[in-house]
């Protein structure tokens, strides 16, 4: 496996030995991971190695078979629920929500983790429900219906509901699915705004890796279950690397905008 080394905040989320399987079938095997506090990380792998197992065994939805996931130092399965969910924030890959819920109620579902029998809704959570919406440029969709939104408009607002929380770790689950390119760069714009204007400490799992290595301060590249290259983009994405997770005939050049590393396939095709 190809490291970098990457030593500038603690770790406050690790994954040590960790693996996971489902009905005696073995997705990530021995898996170590440490993510990079106040930065964003980037999960990114061919089809059906491990990227959303991964992402949900650190959000404390899958139990490991092997090996822990920390979170601050301590087993997160040891960790009461609303514990963890005060901590860390997940928006899975294609969420829904029911009929006819408005874009303020959606968003309000995200204090509950901060909620009791004996602390209901507060001025506070108005607060924190009205910061998520403006950080998302929402609040003037409060009263529509979810399901009446654009597919960035909805990504924007379950981004609001995740933000609600007022967590400091958030994982996003394939953020970018199904939008198209501008919405693309409209939500990762936001994510990169979460983590350098307001400190959150960002993990997702990406398809595209142009936009993984553009948007990323570290990648984590994944194939069969195992992290086989980690650090930051300019580093790690090579054609040889490109070759071993993905099977890909690619060379790499410097995206013209950020002078980030970018793929470009090379295949059959040579239209001129």
């Amino acid at each position: 496996m190809t490291t970098i080394h990457r030593a500038v905040h603690p770790a406050r989320l690790r994954a040590a030995d960790l693996t996971v399987g489902y009905d005696g079938f073995t997705v990530l095997d021995g898996l170590d991971l440490d993510v990079l506090t106040g930065r964003v990380t980037t999960i990114v792998g061919p089809n059906g190695c491990g990227k959303s197992t991964l992402l949900k065994a650190l959000a404390r939805l899958l139990r490991p078979t092997g090996g822990t996931v920390l979170l601050d130092g301590a087993d997160i399965a040891s960790r009461k629920p609303k514990d963890v969910a005060r901590t860390l924030g997940l928006l899975p890959q294609a969420p829904t929500a029911p009929d006819g819920l408005t874009v303020a109620d959606l968003v309000a579902r995200g204090r509950h983790p901060h909620q009791s029998w004996y602390r209901q809704f507060s001025g506070a959570d108005d607060e924190a429900v009205r910061s998520a919406m403006d950080l998302t440029a929402t609040r003037d969709l409060a009263d529509r219906p979810v399901d009446s939104l654009s597919g960035g408009q909805r990504q924007r607002v379950w981004i609001a509901m995740t933000l609600a929380q007022e967590t400091d770790l958030i994982l996003l689950d394939e953020p970018t699915t199904y939008l198209d390119l501008a919405h693309a760069v409209d939500v990762l714009d936001l994510v990169d705004d979460l983590s350098r204007e307001h400190g959150k400490t960002v993990v997702m799992v990406l398809h595209d890796l142009n936009l993984a290595a553009r948007y990323s301060d570290s990648m984590v590249v994944m194939a069969a279950g195992g992290i086989v290259a980690e650090g930051a983009p300019a580093d790690i994405m090579t054609p040889d690397l490109l070759s071993e997770a993905f099977g890909l005939s690619a060379t790499v050049v410097d995206d013209p905008v950020g002078g980030a590393p970018m793929v470009v396939p090379i295949g059959r095709c040579r239209r001129r």
